[in-house]
């Protein structure tokens, strides 16, 4: 599996979690019981999954890789994509403080959790379909077969450094929330 289809593959795991975390946004908004944690468990997923093993391939070995082939880095489409990682974080950071608060007793968070929820799907959504069907084109295109091995090797490398087990973690995280949201 080349880098960019490794990436994709990605996609697919969190396109999984989008599906779980608007489900659960879409209760909470009808005002049917959510556990808070399903919110706080989405955020760490997307910490960990999302950003630290998706994102990190993009920005430690992908971008750079791009960016040396001539892509500019700083504008054009590898900037936005940067730009929508750090969108994606603040939305994640501000539905995990509000989730927090809602745990803690304070329903009136309940709308910044939802927000927040629904922000971070729609902006992931359209990201993803950018990232697979444009920018990983052009990367496919630009980078050679011995460059597209090189990152490949980095890729399995930077998921070495992440840990053993850990993205096997957060599988079963995503499993546990989707079985916990089709009983419910």
């Amino acid at each position: 599996m080349g880098p960019t289809e490794t990436l994709s593959a990605d996609h697919r795991i969190i396109e999984r979690m989008l599906d779980a975390l608007e489900l659960a946004a879409r209760r909470l908004h009808k005002g049917e019981p959510v556990r808070p944690q399903v919110f706080l468990e989405a955020a760490q997923f997307i910490a960990g999954f999302a950003d630290g093993c998706h994102h990190r391939k993009e920005e430690g070995a992908l971008f750079p890789a791009m960016g040396a082939a001539g892509f500019p880095t700083q504008g054009g489409p590898i900037a936005v994509m940067l730009s929508e990682h750090e969108q994606g974080r603040a939305y994640t950071r501000a539905m995990r403080a509000a989730a927090e608060e809602l745990a803690a007793g304070n329903a009136a968070m309940a709308g910044k959790v939802i927000d927040n929820a629904f922000g971070y799907v729609s902006l992931l959504r359209q990201h993803i379909m950018k990232e697979d069907n444009i920018l990983f084109q052009m990367a496919r295109s630009a980078l050679g077969a011995d460059k597209q091995q090189a990152l490949s090797v980095e890729f399995e490398r930077l998921e070495r450094e992440e840990g053993e087990g850990v993205r096997a973690k957060y599988l079963a995280l995503l499993d546990s929330l989707e079985r916990e949201l089709k009983s419910s």
